[in-house]
């Protein structure tokens, strides 16, 4: 994709105030008030290089009148930029210190400035009267010295009540020194209790760094986050789920979620239950993943479950059959203390020699934490859980579960219908038919623009040892809900998928009132990635933002009746910033909502 010549604009979308056409007897039904018409894709040099939208929302009261609004943006901020006297973007070491460019210019040294802003999960304490606040995260930052340490920031918002305009008036890392720092930060979301539950994506792989432990990403990381030059990385401390709980005074709290596993993870969504979650699992023969806690809204103790593939049909994204397989169960803190003193050849008995692992029990595995490559693995005796725990991709495979997901991006809850929808960003590799795979549970056509799955959900249901799971949601079926078109040659304007319909969908977040599915691609099959709105009853796709070329379109998240306003967060990457959609609150002011 052609470059940018400056990293504009942040996305912020503002729909005028509509309280003229809110019911005043009762509460309109969301699914018949509400549509939206989207844009057509840019076509002008300005377009491309501009985040803009000139979509439109549709309003009609309940007594059949209508309102058509246009969509436009407000902007956060970008990253650089100066709140409070502090830039936005940067990195930190384990005391809080911004970490410093001194190579480029040694006599003005200047912060190492991220462009990938991703996740954002806006949330309120002590309710309608109290602060706004908005967590994001920055996904990877620039560097001439190795890795670095990632981010995950605090924001201060401040809403205007009355337009429901915000601002950010204030920033701060949060701290994750109890837990080695915060490695490639993706998805998020706000939990049912009120907490922000990220990701660490691209867990760093344990076997590679074993075997050249003084040149790994890992240490880099560590000795730039510990400003120790002496210091050996641990990567079984990155690759876990962290929760974030900011208090009524601003302050957060974080910590990680070793019973969850080690993965590469994505955006999570948690059931009506406030125990089963369901995660996505980033990259290339991946995992699907289900995580089941003791207790509801405390993720620190629970089983982990990984899914077996039965295929029912190879068209349109495919469509099986799912039975879990049960990987252990564990509390944060007895795996937390594995993960400080275990290496990977503690967990595992390794060969490169087929006949002799053949001969001698090994499991021939073929996994993204191997980076695609058969691997030859066996379990030393006493360290199941650990290799549940810290290998969970590579555990799961021995025992039989599905590895050949092929980027596994966000999963979503739609309340009503008792669906779970997850995006597959690409339909290919793993997921295609391959004799030379030790395993090929998935052969569905391959759609190189990827879709999005429709998973069933249900009660009763037993795990592949006939054991009763604990849940009322467990996934027992998928099938593709959209998908995007690949076309046999690029188009006029560079697109190598249809671009009027999705391509590569990497974050979604779902609106059970609005029965509106939204879409953000991360996609090189687009000349622009997109942001779409997609009604799961008519089927209609509607194109509502345009991300400028070369950038991603992430960090949705759908923020219903925030004091008397309804949001949808988007952001782009590279060019970075930080934005919202603003959109007609549909709830009855004058009375409770229901």
């Amino acid at each position: 994709m052609k470059k940018i010549a400056a990293p504009l604009l942040g996305l912020a979308l503002l729909v005028p105030a509509v309280s003229s056409v809110h019911a005043q007897s009762h509460r309109p039904a969301y699914d018949k008030e509400i549509e939206f018409i989207g844009m057509d894709a840019p076509k002008t040099a300005a377009e491309q290089n501009t985040m803009y939208s000139k979509a439109l929302v549709k309003v009609k009261d309940e007594n059949g009148e209508e309102k058509t609004v246009p969509l436009s943006y407000n902007l956060l901020f970008k990253p650089g930029d100066v709140i409070n006297g502090k830039t936005t973007g940067t990195t930190v070491n384990s005391e809080g210190r911004v970490i410093m460019d001194t190579v480029t210019d040694p006599d003005h040294p200047k912060p190492y400035v991220s462009t990938a802003p991703d996740s954002n999960t806006l949330l309120s304490v002590n309710g309608k009267s109290g602060k706004l606040y908005l967590v994001n995260h920055f996904e990877s930052i620039p560097s001439n010295i190795g890795r670095l340490p990632n981010a995950i920031y605090l924001n201060t918002v401040k809403q205007d009540k009355k337009t429901g305009k915000l601002a950010v008036t204030d920033i701060k890392p949060i701290d994750f020194s109890q837990d080695g720092g915060i490695w490639t930060p993706c998805a998020g979301i706000l939990s049912p209790w009120n907490t922000h539950l990220g990701a660490e994506e691209y867990e760093p792989d344990a076997r590679a760094h074993e075997k050249s432990p003084e040149t790994s990403a890992v240490t880099q990381f560590a000795r730039h986050y510990y400003n120790d030059d002496k210091r050996i990385g641990n990567p079984y401390l990155y690759g876990h789920l962290p929760e974030i709980s900011v208090s009524s005074n601003g302050k957060a709290t974080a910590a990680k979620h070793y019973s969850m596993g080690r993965l590469s993870f994505e955006r999570t969504t948690v059931m009506p239950d406030n125990r089963t979650v369901y995660i996505g699992d980033d990259g290339t023969y991946t995992m699907m993943f289900m995580y089941i806690a003791d207790r509801a809204k405390d993720l620190s103790a629970g089983t982990l479950y990984a899914a077996k593939w039965h295929q029912t049909g190879s068209a349109e994204g495919g469509a099986s059959n799912l039975n879990w397989i049960r990987l252990g169960h564990a509390t944060d803190k007895e795996v937390k203390k594995m993960a400080q003193s275990l290496t990977f050849s503690d967990i595992f008995e390794t060969t490169e020699d087929k006949a002799y692992a053949e001969a001698r029990g090994f499991a021939a595995v073929k996994t993204s934490s191997s980076g695609g490559k058969t691997e030859y693995l066996k379990v030393k005796p006493g360290m199941k859980k650990a290799a549940a725990f810290l290998e969970s991709r590579r555990y799961g495979a021995i025992l039989g579960a599905t590895s050949e997901f092929n980027k596994m991006e966000a999963v979503e809850y739609n309340k009503k219908d008792n669906k779970v929808y997850m995006a597959m960003s690409y339909i290919e590799k793993g997921m295609g038919a391959s004799a030379s795979d030790p395993a090929d549970d998935i052969h569905v056509d391959k759609i190189s623009a990827g879709g999005v799955y429709e998973i069933g959900l249900s009660g009763g249901q037993r795990d592949a040892e006939g054991k009763k799971m604990e849940s009322d949601f467990i996934a027992t079926s998928m099938n593709g809900l959209i998908t995007g078109e690949d076309l046999d040659s690029a188009d006029s304007a560079g697109n190598t998928a249809d671009v009027d319909k999705i391509a590569n969908p990497d974050n979604i977040v779902y609106s059970d009132k609005m029965r509106t599915l939204f879409i953000a691609e991360d996609s090189s099959m687009h000349s622009n990635n997109f942001a779409w709105a997609y009604n799961i009853d008519t089927k209609k796709l509607s194109r509502l933002v345009s991300v400028p070329d070369g950038g991603e379109a992430t960090g949705l998240q759908f923020q219903e009746n925030l004091n008397g306003h309804t949001y949808l967060m988007v952001s782009s990457q590279n060019p970075g910033s930080v934005g919202y959609l603003q959109l007609p609150n549909l709830y009855n002011k004058n009375k409770k909502n229901r």
